[in-house]
């Protein structure tokens, strides 16, 4: 088990609400502050934004005590100091409302690819050169030793993509002191083909990932649920679906499991984002 570096984990409530960060800023200052008022603690932002990170700004002028965090910056494309500009600008502005999710993207996507955790060890000596506090930003942590990595040298983990039994695992490995924040996908249909149909779209890219891919099989998952377009039992294992109230179960079970706060991606259109994240809202027992 391994102890994470002294200070207070990250409060971003129980659930957040985890997209694209294009698609959050595609809301009106009206639907962000809806997202605010259902409960939700924090937006989790994903997709590789650039280190200027400026579209941050509006969404937390938009809103009071929402959080925003970034899920995440890839080390690759983004560096760490013009990303360390962009925290300090942040959270100046808006103290204590600004996540720093950093993490190593995709081997098939780099031309250049260091070993992961070195490189991540390299960005996050440079964090600290520039003053980015441990306790405010988190790591992309899938396998064992990226998810010590996180409980050492951050806050804690964010993994994207896994199940409840991933989350007891991680919880095991970094131990009670570290933040962990896993994703799940949802969507809100008792039709079972069109979720899973749904559900394949969605993870098609990561059916040809060898980081997800190994993580997919250290969870008991077979070469034959793997193949493309993934197996039922893959499927339903990832991607939560049916009533607000089955799907809300589903994610408690991380919380369940040991994570502090479980960003939601509702597989949905931006105009359909907020009347989900508001159906799931009173299950979840936010409202």
């Amino acid at each position: 088990m391994t102890q994470t570096t002294p200070g207070a984990k990250p409060d971003l409530g129980t659930f957040g609400a985890f997209g694209h960060y294009s698609q959050f800023r595609q809301l009106s200052d009206r639907q962000l502050q809806d997202i605010e008022g259902l409960g939700y603690g924090a937006i989790w932002a994903g997709g590789s934004p650039p280190a200027e990170l400026d579209w941050i700004d509006p969404i937390l002028a938009a809103t009071t005590t929402l959080q925003l965090a970034t899920g995440i910056v890839n080390i690759w494309s983004a560096a760490a100091g013009p990303v360390a500009e962009s925290f300090h600008r942040i959270d100046a502005a808006y103290p204590g409302r600004f996540l720093l999710g950093i993490g190593v993207g995709h081997r098939e996507a780099i031309g250049e690819y260091r070993k992961p955790l070195d490189a991540l060890s390299d960005y996050l000596d440079k964090l600290d050169e520039y003053g980015v506090p441990r306790h405010r930003r988190v790591v992309a942590a899938l396998g064992p030793k990226a998810l010590r990595l996180s409980a050492t040298r951050s806050a804690g983990a964010h993994p994207y993509l896994t199940t409840p039994e991933h989350t007891a695992r991680a919880r095991e490995l970094i131990g009670p002191g570290a933040f962990l924040a896993p994703e799940h996908k949802a969507i809100l249909t008792t039709d079972v083909d069109k979720a899973r149909s749904v559900g394949r779209r969605a993870l098609d890219v990561y059916l040809g990932l060898t980081n997800y891919l190994n993580n997919f099989k250290r969870l008991g998952f077979t070469d034959e649920d793997l193949a493309k377009p993934g197996s039922d039992r893959f499927i339903d294992a990832v991607v939560a679906y049916g009533t607000a109230d089955e799907v809300a179960a589903r994610l408690r079970q991380h919380r369940d499991a040991g994570a502090d706060h479980v960003p939601v991606q509702v597989l949905t259109s931006p105009d359909k984002l907020v009347p989900a994240l508001t159906e799931l809202a009173g299950p979840l027992g936010l409202t």
